[in-house]
């Protein structure tokens, strides 16, 4: 009888369970990450998105470079020190004070798979397996609450998809596409980092 209780448990879903823990250490493994994105942003205003393109690398221990491509090109660095703007060869750091920092600080620890991070902030909700996984964030304090209704990230091994539906009424849908987490950081990408 028990062997068979043993046998029944090995194949529950509980026995297996995909948390918070293990997916924080699947999206913490990669060194290095570069992909493509898409992100459109919904106002509630317009009747089409306002969509803009680029591509991304994101780096442990270094933070996140954005790079925008259309409708126009600009080069952002966020890390630990805050938010940086590529001006011509340098960068010029932004205030940190806006939404927009925290709307980037919650980025990195997301894409980052730093759930501590999240949790001070967010309830969080994980469902699915490792190779398709869904995390739901919804704000605990009232400034987060003023900002976000809810977060939904989607995913496997990467980060696939955010979406950040605000209190106002608009929302902006983030899709990180062609990641890859084979390549190191090229010489140019050092340089920025290292800025």
């Amino acid at each position: 009888m028990s062997i068979l209780f043993a046998a029944l448990f090995a194949f529950s879903p509980l026995a297996h369970a995909f948390d918070l823990q293990q997916l924080s250490e699947q999206l913490a493994r990669p060194q290095v990450i570069h992909g493509d994105f898409i992100q459109e942003k919904h106002l509630r205003a317009l009747p089409k998105p306002l969509t803009s393109t680029g591509t991304f690398v994101l780096a442990k221990n270094h933070g996140l470079l954005w790079q925008l491509k259309t409708p126009l090109q600009q080069d952002y660095r966020i890390n630990a020190q805050g938010i940086a703007r590529r001006d011509g060869t340098r960068w010029q750091m932004l205030p940190g004070k806006s939404a927009g920092a925290e709307q980037n600080r919650l980025f990195l620890a997301v894409l980052q798979g730093d759930s501590s991070g999240l949790q001070q902030d967010f309830d969080l909700q994980l469902q699915g397996t490792p190779d398709h996984w869904t995390l739901t964030l919804t704000p605990r304090s009232l400034l987060l609450k003023q900002v976000f209704n809810q977060i939904n990230i989607e995913g496997g091994e990467l980060v696939q998809r955010i979406e950040l539906q605000e209190a106002q009424g608009d929302s902006t849908l983030l899709k990180m596409q062609n990641s890859v987490s084979n390549q190191p950081l090229n010489e140019a990408e050092q340089h920025d980092f290292a800025q």
